[in-house]
């Protein structure tokens, strides 16, 4: 289904879905006249999948800034990221940008998307997160090889973007759901259902050494939008809402969530399909032992 393997996600995000694709890939539908992917982030099963109309949409407006970017100013954005050396007070100093929000707002749309890729291909484990404040707040990598202008990847995904007719959204997914027509595709991937269904708030992340650290990330990201907007159940009931909606309008919907019996009652009617547990280490919090799974509308 792959058409060019360069074309593959600039920066990782967690949640990703590049662990699953083998699993995932059998389960699109064969044929979709527009591709929609409303939970952007690293852009995984776009980029597998490469239709040639594409309606993408995430919440955090550096992300959507970064792939206009790629898109329209490639070159620069490789002389920018190239000058970003693997040093870890330069690392902070980027990293602390964001603080002042004024002098923020002056950087350029180049030299926002190339502290994005800087910090996400630097920091400790390469996983794009910020705190309460919406600021960046991942420790520096301590990696001695770090590619962090990887320029083929770069061209190939620019190109793509050029080629194809893929617009891009940012904010509230539900903006972009009205434009899809008949037979069109919608991926969903959320934030996921928690077992206890408890807000999790963001804690600080002390050393990239320490438990806390892990405990933040799984806790924050798949319950967060950029760790800042809580997705609830109240938001879980008004996505199952808009896939309802999807359904009646004969456009196609897969969605990605976990097993609890909450997501199960949602989603009774569709075709449901599960995949791998997650590893228990990364799984006890959380998620507890809850499976991975698909939901679909379409067999």
């Amino acid at each position: 289904m792959r058409k060019n393997p360069l074309i593959s996600p600039v920066i990782k995000w967690f949640g990703g879905k590049q662990q699953l694709l083998d699993e995932l890939t059998p389960l699109f539908p064969k044929k979709f006249t527009a591709y929609c992917e409303p939970f952007l982030g690293s852009g995984t099963v776009l980029f597998w999948l490469q239709p040639n109309t594409a309606y993408v949409c995430d919440i955090n407006p550096e992300l959507i800034v970064m792939y206009e970017t790629i898109r329209d100013q490639v070159e620069e954005l490789i002389t920018v990221l190239a000058s970003h050396p693997n040093q870890e007070n330069y690392y902070r100093l980027i990293r602390n940008w964001d603080r002042d929000k004024r002098q923020y707002g002056k950087l350029s749309r180049v030299q926002r998307a190339a502290r994005m890729i800087y910090l996400s291909r630097t920091c400790y484990n390469g996983v794009y997160r910020v705190n309460s404040y919406g600021e960046f707040d991942t420790p520096f990598g301590h990696y001695k090889k770090v590619n962090i202008v990887d320029a083929p990847v770069l061209r190939a995904v620019s190109v793509y973007l050029k080629q194809t007719q893929t617009t891009f959204y940012s904010g509230d997914y539900t903006k972009i759901l009205p434009k899809l027509q008949e037979d069109a595709f919608v991926y969903f991937d959320p934030p996921y259902d928690t077992l206890s269904n408890k807000t999790l708030a963001v804690s600080p992340v002390r050393s990239p050494n320490t438990a806390l650290r892990k405990k933040t990330e799984i806790t924050s990201f798949r319950s967060t939008f950029a760790n800042r907007q809580i997705f609830d159940r109240s938001e879980q009931i008004r996505l199952r809402r808009c896939c309802d909606e999807l359904n009646k309008r004969g456009v196609k919907f897969m969605l990605s969530n976990l097993a609890t019996d909450f997501i199960l009652e949602q989603y009774e009617s569709y075709f449901i399909t599960r995949l791998k547990k997650y590893p228990a280490k990364e799984h006890k919090t959380p998620y507890g032992s809850a499976e991975e799974i698909v939901i679909r509308n379409y067999c």
